[in-house]
């Protein structure tokens, strides 16, 4: 197994083998191993890029604002604002005598043009070599405009995109005004999803249906002054663990506010958030509505998605996500089509997710923390994966290998989440794997 891995990557990869000793994880990558994972500042930004009415400007060379400009395709119920990139484009004279004039004109021509309420100012590694004092930028800026003006500091050299989830949260909880400024409610907010093809307008309707209102969207199409709503809120429901547990954690430290984690992926583990979230905070009213939708939605999703099964079952599929909370759903989401996981790896997952999927997989199943493209190709060959599950960097490698392959990260244009994801991903499952080309593509 091990004839072509780094030796420093060993004890982050294994079959799978219950009662093991730990998977090692949540560590820098390997020098040189190329790692799947993006940087500190990409981490940050994706998380607070979809507040719909923040404007974002990046204090650093052009080509970080370019990177991470509308890669996560979240969608709005209002402004467009967050739409937009902006950079202080920092160029060789700038690092010689530092960028800060840049950035305090870049500050004042978005505050005359477009006015914005909130702003957030990442500091990328270049600024984070030179030394600007982006947060005093930002507290003048406060003083002059009256707007919320806060600093991101995530340059890419000093963690990985973890580190950037963090700095994100931090952002968001110098954001939120103290609790004492609100009276609790009997409602929810929705943590680590981010609207992509308008799934947290799902979840929303799944709370609707059983009378649970929501307070504040973290971030899918959030807007500024309901953000300010959620140390309301009496629950907290984590949705992507990887880039919100911290943020929950926080909340309930300084807020008081409970969090339980809730995946809306597969119908198993979205029938089990919606009864959650009814049993922590609802009635008996709220738990009887969430059994009765439960109930007729999974039955209603199975019966769509099983004329599939037979075309899908034995079929192998390898996985490769961000986060382990993703990756045991998709695991389980397999196992109701009848498929086989045969690879399942994360960027960012944690001792206990890896626990948890070794208990969930086959003892022969390949497990992988933060891989690099090599270790990727060298497992979909060996375990003859028939589809890989990933993101956009994850797809050309399974194209070229003839593999079928799932965006289910950024740039997926259809829903995944909630019962109608299950019909969605199933029928996409199906389509790619059967598809006729790849009797010539393998041939």
């Amino acid at each position: 197994m091990y004839a072509r891995i780094l030796e420093e990557r060993k004890n982050s990869i294994r079959y799978a083998e219950k009662n093991s000793a730990p998977i090692h994880c949540e560590a820098a990558s390997i020098s040189g191993a190329v790692s799947q994972r993006a940087c500190v500042y990409c981490g940050a930004r994706v998380v607070l890029n979809p507040i719909t009415d923040a404007f974002h400007i990046v204090h650093g060379p052009i080509g970080c604002a370019s990177y991470t400009w509308d890669i996560r395709g979240s969608l709005s119920s209002g402004p467009e604002l967050y739409r937009n990139s902006f950079s202080t484009d920092l160029q060789e004279k700038d690092v010689v005598f530092g960028g800060v004039r840049k950035l305090e004109a870049a500050i004042d021509e978005v505050m005359r043009t477009y006015a914005p309420r909130l702003i957030f100012v990442y500091a990328t590694c270049i600024v984070g070599v030179i030394g600007d004092d982006v947060e005093a930028v930002c507290r003048e800026a406060e003083r002059k405009y009256g707007a919320r003006v806060i600093a991101v500091k995530a340059p890419g050299f000093s963690g990985n995109k973890s580190t950037g989830y963090r700095m994100a949260c931090d952002a968001l909880m110098r954001l939120l005004p103290p609790r004492d400024d609100h009276i609790r409610k009997n409602g929810v907010n929705i943590l680590g999803d981010y609207n992509l093809a308008g799934e947290t307008w799902i979840i929303k309707t799944y709370m609707r249906e059983i009378g649970v209102p929501v307070i504040s969207t973290f971030t899918g199409d959030a807007s500024y002054e309901r953000l300010l709503a959620a140390p309301s809120a009496g629950l907290n429901v984590v949705q992507c663990a990887g880039s919100m547990l911290y943020l929950a954690q926080r909340m309930e430290q300084e807020f008081g506010i409970p969090w339980v984690k809730a995946s809306f992926f597969g119908i198993e583990d979205t029938s089990t958030a919606i009864r959650q979230v009814a049993d922590l905070i609802g009635s008996e009213e709220t738990r009887r509505k969430a059994r009765v939708f439960t109930e007729r939605e999974s039955e209603r999703a199975a019966r769509l998605t099983a004329p599939y099964h037979s075309r899908l079952r034995g079929k192998k599929a390898a996985i490769f996500v961000g986060g382990g909370f993703k990756a045991i759903s998709l695991v389980r989401q397999f196992r109701e089509m009848g498929m086989e996981t045969v690879m399942v790896g994360t960027q960012t997952g944690k001792a206990d997710e890896y626990e948890v999927l070794e208990n969930l997989v086959s003892p022969d199943t390949v497990i992988l923390d933060d891989a690099n493209p090599s270790e990727l190709e060298k497992f979909l060959r060996e375990k003859g994966a028939d589809i890989l599950v990933g993101g956009v960097k994850e797809r050309p490698l399974a194209y070229k290998l003839g593999i079928a392959f799932c965006d289910h990260n950024h740039e997926r244009k259809h829903a995944l989440a909630g019962y109608v994801g299950v019909e969605n991903f199933t029928r996409e499952v199906n389509l790619s794997i059967n598809s006729p080309v790849w009797r010539y593509a393998r041939g």
